[in-house]
């Protein structure tokens, strides 16, 4: 009788095995324990284009003190100067906080007054070609210069940070090792020059690996054991992600956003009779821009990298419209949207599932339906992007090559 019932067992066990083997073979098995899903070659196709991370560092040729070590030294001290602004109580770094990963916290921004605009992130900016919500720069040093002398945020003048530079020893030294140079006395050159050294600055701001590149580069690579590794739910929001979802037709490529503009339902009315015409706006100030790569500013002499300024076209379809931001590092970065209406990660991914179709601008291309996803499905897709997101390293302390300040 008890061997029987050995056997009985034996059998069961078997079978059990059997059975997990075969769900083992149909969804796969994380570290875990749980069920992850399995990926069409179609999947990791679209998986494997958000990397390799980080990415190859690359020179701007419009500005020719990009990646130089001394302009970056020139341009992180000029980014902590409260002396940029014109009382002297702002810095670029009054906004774009370190700890805050490179933004504010606040729905909007805030320089001298309060603005309409979310204070967006700086991290990956560097690899960007249209710069600010609406695009209204075509250079990181560009949009660099720009709140320096906007009355709203730091309300400086070319002449102020002209004067800064020639009168300030350690400025003025790391300036001469970035430019070769002391500053001349054109005092709007010397304020794009300050501008570039700031984008130098700004083009080191490569956020950290995290969680999804691992597993990326072991489902790329074939390596199930260490695909294993990422979270079930996490893996269960990317298959949504680049599926049902389809968030990568906007949010591709390694820094997941395909640089450009969209509506995405999110209502442009700033306040009863004010309206934020985002690109469409950002475009007329570009042209009207004499910092743009059309202008005399512009170092890159084959006219190649001013090809996109050239031909954008201002139409109505991009009233409305405004930059797809990048989703590394989403999920320590909120409030979200332009204008910051959305509070939490679950409050975008509602927003995706929910969205008004009226609210979409009717002379645009619609880039979002509403998803309907479950409860279950937001939840994986929220796990997705917080995966994106990692703890950077400490920064090192750039030592001024010229001597105190």
């Amino acid at each position: 009788m008890t061997g029987r019932r050995e056997a009985r067992g034996r059998r069961k066990a078997s079978a059990w095995r059997a059975a997990l083997l075969v769900v083992t073979l149909i969804v796969g098995v994380n570290a875990q324990g749980l069920a992850q899903p399995r990926w069409s070659e179609d999947e990791v196709r679209a998986i494997g284009a958000h990397g390799p991370w980080p990415p190859p560092a690359t020179l701007d040729p419009s500005n020719r003190v990009s990646g130089r070590p001394a302009a970056i030294a020139l341009g992180e001290r000029l980014f902590n100067d409260v002396r940029l602004s014109g009382d002297g109580t702002l810095s670029c770094a009054s906004c774009h906080q370190s700890e805050r990963n490179w933004s504010d916290g606040r729905a909007r921004a805030r320089g001298r007054v309060g603005l309409d605009r979310r204070t967006p992130s700086l991290w990956n900016v560097g690899q960007g070609y249209w710069f600010g919500w609406d695009g209204a720069a075509d250079s990181l040093w560009a949009q660099s210069l720009r709140p320096i002398i906007d009355p709203r945020e730091m309300a400086a003048s070319a002449g102020r940070v002209a004067a800064l530079l020639r009168g300030e020893p350690t400025l003025s030294c790391l300036y001469r090792r970035a430019f070769g140079t002391a500053p001349g006395q054109d005092d709007e050159a010397v304020l794009v020059e300050a501008a570039k050294a700031l984008a130098a600055f700004q083009e080191t701001l490569v956020s950290p690996r995290t969680a999804f590149d691992d597993f990326r580069d072991a489902l790329v690579a074939g390596d199930s054991a260490a695909a294993a590794h990422y979270p079930a739910a996490a893996q269960r929001g990317l298959k949504i992600f680049v599926g049902i979802g389809n968030c990568n037709a906007c949010h591709f490529g390694p820094r997941f956003t395909n640089g450009e503009f969209g509506d995405v339902g999110v209502p442009f009315f700033v306040r009863p009779g004010v309206v934020d015409s985002g690109r469409m706006g950002g475009l007329a100030k570009l042209a009207a821009s004499p910092f743009n790569r059309l202008g005399p500013y512009n170092d890159d002499k084959s006219d190649a990298g001013a090809l996109r300024t050239r031909h954008v076209q201002r139409l109505h379809a991009n009233f409305g419209e405004f930059r797809v931001p990048g989703l590394r590092q989403l999920g320590s970065a909120g409030p979200y949207m332009h204008n910051g209406q959305l509070a939490t990660l679950q409050d975008v991914v509602r927003h995706y599932s929910e969205v008004d179709p009226d609210r979409l601008h009717s002379d645009g291309v619609p880039l979002v339906r509403p998803l309907a996803l479950s409860a279950d499905d937001q939840a994986d897709l929220v796990a997705f992007l917080r995966s994106l997101t990692a703890e950077p390293p400490a920064r090192a302390v750039t030592t001024p090559e010229c001597g105190a300040g």
